[in-house]
């Protein structure tokens, strides 16, 4: 978000941006006050507690009514970044009560939190209402657009518009510091990246990897758990791959680009929808050759010399690994056109003139 805050004031747009002051924790900035971040007007509102916040993805900042009941009137358009939050709430009805045009951008939230019964009584509440009254919803693949019509029915299709999420990544590191700091130099390496989850399709790629006979090769996952980080354990440990697996644990930053850099293919088995891929993504950015299940969003926008797509199956996992080790020249990761933050953004600029246009 701020990559597109940061291009919008480039191109020349006032844009505020209103946010919590944290997660798990709170960020050391002044609090209910606008703040200039590279020329980005910012609010952090406070957090009525960060316990509910990182522990429900409950962000409460208390002082964002008085601001936004002041402010929201004097805006051309608002977009509303995830829709099942306190923020989202308000300032979604202060842009009705104002006649202010909003766009929202789900991120992919809405398909995969529907299992919730409490985000079902929240879409029931308000969450129709936000989506159904936005001037325009944008989504990062066809796949995620399918799954916000199956959500909201009454959702036209013509309201949905497509975009990818850019990529942008300030300084791409020099190869081989991954591998040295792991003591992985000699050695071929495979990378997930992202949450160590059931639905990711981990259990398909240690099973596929275990049919590898290559003690050269390495498979390094890397990510925070989700809930499934035993049981993942237990299965590499029955298989008897601990020494060829590794497990890193979350990275962030520069130590995360030095492990795509670093890594031979990188892979994304997911079993059920992913909206986009963003590791997928940064990956290709970095030159590594890609391999995704068609679940995911951004099997729609690769290019062939970026990697291989296949469905979520042990067999075909295995083989697509195979394919690019055994085949590096065929593939040329190149970031498309489309992942350029100065894309997308002409994308955004032209949904809000249609919104302040009123167009629907």
């Amino acid at each position: 978000m701020y990559d597109l805050a940061s291009q919008q004031v480039a191109m020349g747009h006032d844009v505020t941006v209103y946010t919590s002051d944290g997660f798990k924790k709170r960020v050391k900035v002044e609090k209910n006050t606008p703040v200039n971040v590279d020329g980005i007007r910012t609010y952090y509102f406070r957090n009525l507690s960060i316990y509910l916040t990182g522990k429900f993805n409950m962000p409460l900042p208390y002082y964002l009514p008085v601001v936004a009941l002041r402010e929201i009137k004097t805006f051309d358009v608002i977009h509303i970044h995830e829709h099942r939050t306190f923020l989202a709430v308000l300032t979604s009805i202060l842009a009705r009560r104002y006649n202010i045009p909003y766009i929202v951008q789900p991120h992919g939230s809405a398909p995969r939190m529907t299992k919730s019964l409490q985000k079902k009584f929240f879409d029931k509440l308000i969450g129709n209402k936000i989506i159904y009254n936005a001037k325009r919803i944008i989504a990062s693949s066809s796949i995620e657009s399918k799954y916000y019509i199956e959500v909201y029915p009454k959702l036209e299709k013509n309201m949905i518009t497509r975009l990818p999420n850019p990529v942008n990544i300030p300084e791409i590191p020099d190869r081989g510091s991954f591998k040295r700091k792991w003591g992985l130099e000699k050695n071929k390496i495979i990378i997930y990246l992202g949450r160590i989850h059931e639905k990711k399709g981990l259990d398909l790629l240690v099973k596929a990897f275990h049919k590898i006979k290559n003690e050269n090769l390495k498979l390094v996952i890397i990510g925070p758990d989700d809930h499934y980080l035993g049981r993942l354990k237990k299965l590499i440990s029955d298989l008897e791959l601990d020494d060829r697996i590794l497990l890193t644990g979350p990275l962030y930053d520069r130590d995360k680009f030095e492990a795509l850099v670093d890594a031979d293919v990188f892979i994304l088995p997911s079993k059920e929808y992913e909206s986009f891929g963003m590791a997928a993504a940064e990956a290709i950015a970095c030159g590594t050759p890609v391999i995704v299940t068609s679940n995911c969003g951004i099997s729609e926008w690769m290019e062939p010399s970026s990697g291989l797509i296949v469905e979520a199956d042990e067999k075909k996992l295995r083989n697509a690994m195979m394919i690019i080790l055994e085949n590096p020249e065929r593939f040329h990761p190149q970031v498309p056109r489309m992942f350029k933050i100065e894309k997308i953004a002409n994308g955004i600029e032209e949904i809000y003139k249609d919104a302040i246009n009123g167009y629907k």
